[in-house]
């Protein structure tokens, strides 16, 4: 199972109305929010997702290599009982790269360099580009029962997810793998689940910054 199944897995059925248009996104979209960085389905189910960065263990010294799987295996014994692993493979976004290099081609003043430059610029955008490909690795779990948050209410749920997260930065720390901490949790959750949903899509349009408060403020769920 992967992310995209754990929320729109066969289990959740397509919202009736609550005030949806037919046939429209939010009809069939099993996501009622995203709060604190948490994806809540509308079977209520509360779902975290961590974005870590990998570490390659080979290029470690053997005592190293011992240490990091002792430190994983120790985090393994106190994860959720659900927690899954997932790799994502997509193609390389140099457009980034490519709009840089060519403000700097402008600037260029030697012809030899702004010649390198643009050979560059060949070779990224069109050449390799096209068969090279990037990795995203994400931890998920979702709340269970047995983490006893207070009360039970949503707002203890919240807390008791990100004190979860907040745990597996410490031992992935150790093992020298790096939790993200987006600025925006909850933007970076909808890029995410944007991207999945839109896998095309979401290759040529972007999200802009700050897309949560400006989708949050059109449907009116503050106001």
């Amino acid at each position: 199972m992967n992310v995209k199944e754990l929320i729109f897995g066969g289990s959740t059925k397509p919202a009736a109305a609550n005030g949806a248009y037919r046939d429209s996104i939010q009809a069939w979209l099993p996501i009622k929010n995203i709060v604190s960085g948490v994806v809540i389905t509308r079977d209520n189910r509360f779902i975290k997702i961590l974005e870590v960065l990998p570490v390659n263990i080979y290029l470690k010294s053997p005592n190293d290599r011992q240490n990091i799987i002792s430190s994983y295996a120790a985090y393994l014994k106190i994860a959720p009982n659900g927690i899954m692993l997932q790799a994502r493979t997509l193609p390389a976004d140099t457009a980034e790269y490519v709009e840089r290099m060519k403000k700097y081609a402008e600037q260029e003043e030697n012809p030899s360099c702004r010649e390198m430059i643009e050979d560059n610029i060949q070779e990224i955008g069109q050449g390799v580009a096209s068969d090279a490909i990037r990795h995203r690795f994400f931890l998920i779990f979702q709340y269970e029962a047995h983490m006893k948050s207070k009360g039970g209410s949503v707002a203890a749920i919240l807390q008791r997810l990100n004190e979860e997260a907040d745990t597996a930065r410490r031992y992935l720390d150790v093992c020298e793998l790096e939790v993200l901490e987006p600025r925006y949790s909850d933007d970076f959750v909808l890029k995410l689940l944007y991207e999945i949903i839109n896998k095309r899509t979401s290759l040529r349009v972007k999200l802009p910054e700050g897309v949560f408060d400006m989708t949050t403020a059109v449907h009116g769920i503050f106001e």
